[in-house]
């Protein structure tokens, strides 16, 4: 950490964050004498400075039209300037409507929705994002495509939250049917074995084997949507949903189709993805700080690890970098971390 004239920042928290997420930066001596002197710069990026007092400052996460991601972190001040690493998410794309994680292929291309509202039907609803960051358009004509995931053979996977119908998409960018009569399917996950897990907003997971023959594999409360699915490392399913609550749970289903609550204590979690090491990473708000949360694999420690607005999903890639997706905006941020997957 840098320091100027007794000044000096002590802590980041989180130390990574897209645009529109909040960071607390812990200092000391910082100068707000005069509060039209006190700024905060990501780069040559201006954040907006929410609350500051000598020992702590709030700052809002700007937007980030570079590849860069490692950026200088300053807070200006009539005294003078002090500085630190911030890691800042990279903008791959925007104009999109991920409502759920995103899906990426073993070569690193990464597969996002343009959704659209309820019964919506857009000109091209899936894109894939290739590793040097060209967006290609799936002539796949999926409605309100929702969950995507690949199986073992590197096939995608769709569900669609219209027609309550699971397709996949051929390496021709076409749909297929593989399984009907989902209800409004949203959440998608493949176990270990390869069957297909999909969940309905009224808060049944179906499994589907792979001649597309489905049954309930379980239920939550019918006001609980099984909308995000993602399977741990030790095998058991994991399910959010997203109401207006601020102390939504966390549920894990274990191979018997029983639920029982994980976690609970988080605003509005969405999209859900698995570490190497069992860490649990959900985008969701925490005691008011909206971004990516990790719990720990007990359920006993949570912390906002990335601040991030209107996130709804993550995915992790080969190369320790964690791909969000906003309502709008795909980011990659390079966090280190060795993701978890069933195959």
């Amino acid at each position: 950490m840098s320091n100027f004239s007794g000044g000096q920042i002590k802590s980041v928290v989180p130390r990574a964050g897209v645009e529109g997420g909040e960071i607390i930066i812990s200092c000391q001596g910082y100068g707000t004498s005069d509060y039209s002197y006190c700024h905060a710069w990501f780069g040559d990026q201006r954040g907006r400075v929410i609350s500051a007092a000598p020992d702590r400052v709030i700052v809002s996460v700007p937007d980030c039209d570079t590849g860069i991601e490692s950026y200088e972190l300053k807070l200006e001040s009539a005294d003078g300037v002090m500085a630190t690493q911030f890691m800042l998410g990279a903008k791959l794309t925007e104009n999109m409507h991920p409502v759920a994680n995103p899906a990426i292929d073993e070569n690193g291309s990464i597969y996002v929705t343009l959704s659209g509202t309820r019964g919506q039907k857009v000109p091209v609803s899936i894109y894939k994002i290739s590793s040097d960051d060209t967006v290609h358009p799936l002539p796949a004509e999926v409605v309100n495509p929702t969950g995507l995931a690949f199986n073992s053979e590197g096939t995608l996977y769709v569900t669609s939250r219209y027609d309550g119908t699971l397709y996949k998409i051929s390496p021709f960018g076409e749909a297929e049917t593989v399984a009907t009569d989902l209800g409004i399917a949203t959440g998608l996950a493949f176990d270990r074995r390869g069957e297909i897990y999909v969940g309905d907003r009224t808060g049944t997971i179906f499994r589907v084997n792979e001649l597309g023959e489905s049954r309930q594999f379980a239920s939550l409360d019918p006001s609980v949507a099984a909308y995000h699915l993602a399977f741990s490392p030790e095998g058991d399913l994991f399910v959010s949903g997203p109401t207006v609550s601020s102390f939504e749970t966390i549920w894990r289903v274990d191979a018997m189709g029983d639920v029982t609550k994980f976690y609970t204590g988080l605003g509005r979690p969405q999209g859900l993805a698995f570490d190497a090491k069992g860490n649990l990473y959900v985008a969701a708000s925490l005691r008011g700080h909206r971004g990516i949360v990790k719990i720990s694999p007990d359920g006993r420690n949570a912390e906002v690890v990335l601040a991030g607005a209107s996130l709804v999903g993550l995915a992790f890639d080969g190369e320790g970098d964690m791909v969000v997706v906003t309502t709008q905006k795909v980011y990659r941020v390079p966090m280190g971390i060795k993701g978890y997957s069933v195959f």
